[in-house]
């Protein structure tokens, strides 16, 4: 059996776990980032009144960023845990170990294109526009993976060598979500900020999802940061990973 097709089978095993036993199944993928979206759309629509945030149609809006958000922070809490939690697979199934982080990735991963047709019926009832930059979206999903592999890749041995960085990573990834243009689009970020919000990979693979949606002149410059940093990510993780390596497997 091939690399890819011990990936496939651990994603498969991944999604047949975490399924197991609910009524609803597949439709926890969709309820979870629409109650979301809803809450947020109530709120900053109704309640706080922000009608210039983000772009219209907002839950159409939330949800390109919600769906994205949702994938990146399931990714990095379960790749992050994915070595402790599989420890007795992990010593014992001669495939190579990388695939126990990334496995978590490809679930999410796969999660999240399972969810995609909200988008669909989103755009249907509220009449929303679509361009021919939907084709973002598939860059938007291989730079993600690419650069939720590379950080899955870090923080999986860290958190064998220190079981406290689970919780550091739960109080980041809080923080994150709101430095992040989800709920506000790049836009209503002051323009002496911009640069600051560039640095964080996830605000250009956000802008690609949208891009089909909302015409971004300033499109190139996110994607640019997004693209390059989540590659140096990447490359980062695979020979870190790969240098603890033997250290771990002694933790585990």
């Amino acid at each position: 059996m091939g690399k890819f097709g011990a990936f496939r089978i651990l994603v498969y095993r991944d999604l047949q776990i975490r399924y197991a036993g609910t009524w609803l199944g597949y439709l926890w993928t969709l309820l979870d980032p629409l109650a979301m979206s809803a809450i947020y759309w109530f709120v900053f629509s109704y309640i706080v009144g922000a009608k210039s945030l983000g772009e219209q149609p907002y839950i159409l809006f939330l949800l390109t960023g919600i769906l994205s958000w949702t994938w990146f922070n399931g990714a990095v809490t379960d790749s992050a845990r994915s070595l402790v939690v599989e420890s007795k697979m992990v010593r014992s199934i001669a495939i190579p170990r990388y695939l126990w982080v990334i496995k978590s990735i490809g679930a999410k991963g796969t999660e999240f294109l399972f969810a995609l047709p909200i988008l669909i019926l989103i755009t249907i009832i509220f009449q929303a526009k679509i361009s021919a930059a939907l084709l973002f979206i598939p860059l938007a999903f291989v730079v993600q993976f690419l650069l939720l592999s590379g950080i899955g890749l870090i923080l999986a041995p860290l958190t064998v060598l220190a079981r406290d960085t689970t919780n550091i990573l739960r109080i980041l990834l809080r923080m994150m979500f709101y430095l992040t243009p989800i709920i506000y689009g790049l836009s209503d970020i002051p323009e002496n900020l911009r640069t600051i919000a560039y640095l964080n990979p996830m605000t250009g693979i956000i802008s690609m999802y949208r891009a089909g949606f909302w015409n971004d002149p300033n499109l190139i410059t996110p994607v640019f940061f997004s693209i390059v940093i989540s590659l140096a990510v990447f490359i980062v993780g695979v020979v870190f990973f790969k240098k603890v390596e033997r250290s771990v497997l002694k933790e585990v």
